[in-house]
C-alpha cells in the first residue's frame, strides 16, 4: 500500500488536486469548529492546508513520504504551517496530543485495522470534539464499475456504510449520517459520479 501511494504522490501533478474536499470545507465553514485538528491519511495536504489557512492548529499523517513532500510544498506556497508525520499510526508523536476535531476524508483503512484506528482516533478526541468523515460507500462499487475515474478501493470491506460508522463510533451524538450521490471533481483520480457516506459526530462528554 505504501509503495502505491508513494508512486501516486510522486508525480508532479496533485493526484486529488490542491483544493479542499467540498464536504470538509462546508463543515468547517459552517459549524463552529476551531482549535486543534487531526487529519489521518492526509496525502498531499489539500485539506490540511485549507484548515491551516482557517486558523486551525493542524496535525496530519500518512504512510507516504512523497505525500508529505507535496503537502509541505503546498503549505509553503500558501504561507501556512502544518505538522505532518509519516509512519505507522501507533508510533507517531501526535499520539501525545488531544484534538478538537478529526477529519477523515477518503481515509480508507484495511479491514484488519480500521476499527482499531477509529477507536484510537476516538481516544485522541476531546469530549464534545467532532469527527468529520466522507468516504466511499459500499454501494459505490456499482458506480466504480460504470466510471473507474471516480476512484475508491475495490475491496468491499474497505468501504463505508451507516452500519460500520455506528459500529466504530458508538459513543457519539450523530449530527449527520447519510449516504449520498455526489459529483466528484478532485484532481485526476476522483472524477464523476460517486456514492459516499457523510458523517458528523460529536463525542459525548462522558466518554
Amino acid at each position: 500500500m505504501e509503495n502505491l501511494w508513494d508512486t501516486r504522490f510522486g508525480q508532479k501533478e496533485y493526484a486529488y488536486g490542491t483544493l479542499p474536499n467540498a464536504f470538509f470545507k462546508s463543515v468547517i465553514d459552517t459549524y463552529n469548529v476551531e482549535g486543534k485538528l487531526l487529519l489521518p491519511a492526509e496525502g498531499e495536504g489539500r485539506n490540511a492546508v485549507y484548515a491551516a489557512k482557517k486558523g486551525f492548529d493542524v496535525y496530519a499523517f500518512d504512510t507516504s513520504t512523497e505525500g508529505k513532500k507535496k503537502a509541505m510544498k503546498l503549505a509553503k506556497e500558501n504561507n501556512v504551517t502544518i505538522n505532518y508525520e509519516v509512519g505507522d499510526f501507533y508510533s507517531l508523536e501526535l499520539l501525545k496530543e488531544k484534538f478538537d476535531a478529526v477529519v477523515l476524508i477518503f481515509a480508507h483503512f484495511t479491514p484488519d485495522i480500521v476499527s482499531d484506528y477509529h477507536k484510537k482516533i476516538t481516544e485522541l478526541l476531546k469530549p464534545n470534539g467532532l469527527v468529520i468523515l466522507e468516504g466511499f460507500s459500499e454501494n459505490h462499487i456499482e458506480f466504480q464499475k460504470n466510471n473507474p475515474k471516480a476512484g475508491g478501493p475495490k475491496n468491499l470491506e474497505m468501504l463505508f456504510s451507516k452500519k460500520t460508522i455506528t459500529r466504530d463510533f458508538p459513543d457519539f451524538e450523530i449530527i449527520k449520517l447519510e449516504e449520498v450521490e455526489v459529483e466528484l471533481d478532485e484532481g485526476i483520480f476522483h472524477q464523476g459520479k460517486a456514492k459516499v457516506i457523510r458523517f458528523i459526530g460529536r463525542k459525548k462528554f462522558n466518554n
